[in-house]
């Protein structure tokens, strides 16, 4: 299997439970392509919406893939410090149509005093039921949350300090 080669512009595709495409991060460059891990940068690209909207990002970002983890992070570099969005989702799957993973819907949002916030849980709870996640599902998705938390407080991966700042250092030298 072949994985994104650094310097690369891929896109990113996140899918919902029932299959369907639910959002496509376009020109993001791959800073870091392996077969554990994927770091990817991008600035002010177009966001794709299932439902046919677009829209751009507002900032430069990195953007940290983990195929062990559950969840996956978009760093974003703003004027008052470093935002983490966090996505419980799939670990990543690579196939050279994009990078890929399922979106499940919690999200926590970490502020540059690393302070955070879980978001989206009435969104999981009908999403859950909507789409009839498995109960083992719910079990993986709660112990992801609590090891995202663990990585906040240990200033682990994405979270320690200086990593966000040298991987855009990277990524601005393939702009």
């Amino acid at each position: 299997m072949s994985f994104p080669k650094e310097g690369s512009t891929i896109q990113i595709h996140s899918y919902k439970h029932n299959g369907k495409l639910h959002r496509i991060w376009e020109d993001t460059i791959v800073l870091k392509g392996t077969s554990k891990v994927v770091v990817a940068g991008n600035d002010r690209i177009i966001v794709r919406e299932a439902d046919g909207r677009n829209w751009r990002t507002r900032e430069p970002a990195i953007c940290y893939f983990d195929a062990e983890q559950w969840f996956n992070m978009i760093c974003m570099l703003r004027a008052d410090g470093i935002y983490y969005y966090c996505n419980l989702g799939t670990p990543f799957t690579w196939d050279e149509e994009a990078l890929k993973y399922i979106d499940y819907d919690l999200d926590i949002k970490v502020y540059p005093d690393m302070t955070m916030k879980l978001l989206d849980e009435d969104e999981y709870e009908l999403h859950s039921k909507l789409m009839k996640y498995p109960p083992e599902l719910d079990v993986i998705l709660r112990k992801s949350v609590d090891e995202l938390i663990s990585w906040i407080h240990q200033r682990k991966g994405p979270f320690a300090p200086q990593f966000v700042e040298n991987w855009y250092e990277r990524y601005l030298q393939y702009r």
